[in-house]
């Protein structure tokens, strides 16, 4: 995914610095990491206050191959109603900030 369609998927929420990492992009907001891009998908920070309203609203958990084991990541794909609608999508990436400001303390 490029940049601009990055930029435009998080329009709503206000201006996002985009960073090359491990192979794909980190989205920033405010300074602080609410995305990742792996693999031309965008996943949003979640944490586990966060979580389980990504998982009811049906999306998946990113986890990696791990040496015995898959290994799960606090990062979540968007929700389906999110990705056509900015104003969703605003609501959900606000979410991953909060995480991401959470995860700091």
């Amino acid at each position: 995914m490029d940049n601009d369609a990055i930029e435009d998927l998080f329009l709503a929420l206000g201006p996002v610095a985009i960073k090359r990492m491990f192979g794909g992009k980190g989205v920033y907001f405010d300074g602080v990491i609410i995305a990742l891009e792996v693999d031309g998908e965008i996943l949003l920070k979640a944490d586990a206050t966060s979580a389980p309203e990504f998982e009811a609203a049906g999306s998946s958990q990113w986890s990696y191959s791990g040496k015995n084991k898959p290994v799960l990541m606090p990062y979540w794909t968007i929700p389906n109603e999110a990705v056509d609608d900015h104003e969703t999508m605003a609501a959900w990436a606000r979410k991953a900030y909060e995480a991401s400001l959470r995860s700091k303390k």
